[in-house]
């Protein structure tokens, strides 16, 4: 949705993860925004210009000057497409394109983008390289100088080189240059009321011990945590994500803390309950744990085991009883039937602002799955009936009702 409409130049330098842009241009398409490809000389070493201009249905740009016997040719282009673009993305950037870039020259149309750029539009810079090359003193020096400009440089990722080696200097995959471009558009967008403030997201199961090697746990998989905690960063807003034990990759630009239990769970969000202007549980957190947990593994000595269950803590609870008039309180409600009227009594004892029911059925919603069918109450009785959708759409449509709350001055 931050892409759709966007015009994006994507500058492509000389390196060989230069490989990878045709699948970037694909996915930036796919999300709706309009890419024209800036490639080097030396890029085109690595990737064709056919490819390029096949996914991205326009002309690859190489050289500042057209030939002159072409019909409708813009002999400016070197200025127009600078101009017409709302972000230049260059991925990868080699050593020598960033010395260019500092150095102010402008010798084809990936330099002249950049100099042509109108100010305020984000530059993000995506070095690739061998790590010898990256922590050499005159690149650092080099990235550091279009820093202070306000261009994004974004660290190269860990991982095996080209050269052979193992290190810094892998270009991040398409998917995360694609989530790292929507961030910085939607950061130069500022209209979202979550933009700069703080939104902490609990996610995925708590595992209750019962000893060395056995818990209580429940189906969770965290994915409508983590939906929440990437839609609500892709706003701007800074995000803590407190998850308990989920395979799930942390999105970009958000804060994670990684819990095993609901006391650790509790301790962490507790610490953040004052910072916070949303508070949203998503998490399935365990309601009782074993009264004591034994070392080792319990050996099977009788046909019958008894454990004593005690309570933990009611995160949200205590949060929606003690919040602020300035802040948010956001609930879950899952049940296995019919259990709107249990949504109604969480969203008035918990003192919530925001509660989402849905239920669960391991087929289209709840846990495990990658949809999700809610209902979304707001502390005026308000309803809003989501249908089947990708938990990313539903995260979405949750945060467009916060968002109205924070508009109506709760």
């Amino acid at each position: 949705m931050i892409l759709k409409g966007k015009k994006i130049i994507l500058g492509i330098s000389g390196g060989i993860a230069a490989y990878k842009t045709p699948q970037l241009v694909r996915l930036l398409k796919k999300a709706g925004a309009e890419v024209r490809v800036a490639l080097t000389a030396s890029g085109s070493r690595f990737v064709s210009e056919l490819s390029l201009a096949t996914v991205s249905g326009e002309p690859v740009f190489r050289e500042m000057f057209p030939p002159l016997d072409l019909p409708g040719t813009d002999f400016t282009r070197h200025i127009s497409l600078g101009e017409w673009a709302d972000a230049l993305v260059i991925a990868p950037a080699t050593a020598n394109t960033i010395a260019k870039l500092a150095a102010g020259l402008c010798d084809d149309m990936l330099t002249a983008c950049f100099i042509t750029l109108r100010p305020g539009k984000p530059v993000l810079i995506f070095p690739a390289m061998d790590g010898q090359m990256y922590r050499s003193g005159s690149l650092q020096r080099n990235i550091a100088l279009l820093t202070g400009q306000g261009c994004t440089v974004i660290e190269p990722e860990n991982g095996d080189l080209a050269s052979g080696q193992c290190g810094t200097g892998r270009m991040p995959e398409p998917d995360v240059i694609a989530q790292r471009i929507g961030m910085a558009l939607q950061n130069a967008t500022p209209d979202s009321p979550l933009r700069g403030r703080r939104v902490v997201v609990t996610a995925g199961p708590t595992r209750e011990k019962i000893d060395g090697v056995r818990f209580i746990s429940n189906y969770s998989s965290g994915k409508m945590g983590f939906a929440l905690a990437e839609a609500a960063r892709e706003r701007g807003a800074e995000v803590t994500l407190i998850t308990g034990p989920v395979h799930l990759d942390t999105p970009v630009g958000v804060e994670r803390l990684d819990v095993e239990n609901a006391c650790e769970m509790y301790e962490a969000a507790k610490s953040l309950y004052g910072l916070c202007t949303v508070f949203i549980a998503a998490a399935a957190v365990a309601d009782y744990r074993p009264e004591l947990v034994l070392e080792g593994k319990l050996k099977k000595n009788s046909s019958h085991l008894q454990l004593n269950l005690i309570r933990n803590p009611d995160i949200l609870a205590e949060f929606g009883t003690g919040k602020r008039p300035d802040q948010l309180a956001v609930g879950f409600a899952l049940e296995t039937g019919d259990g709107l009227e249990e949504a109604y009594r969480k969203l008035q004892e918990k003192n919530l602002d925001l509660v989402a029911f849905n239920t669960f059925d391991r087929k289209t919603s709840g846990f495990e799955v990658d949809t999700n069918v809610l209902t979304l109450i707001d502390r005026n009785h308000t309803e809003t009936v989501l249908p089947l959708m990708q938990k990313k759409d539903a995260a979405r449509q949750l945060l467009d009702c916060i968002e109205q709350l924070m508009h109506s001055g709760r």
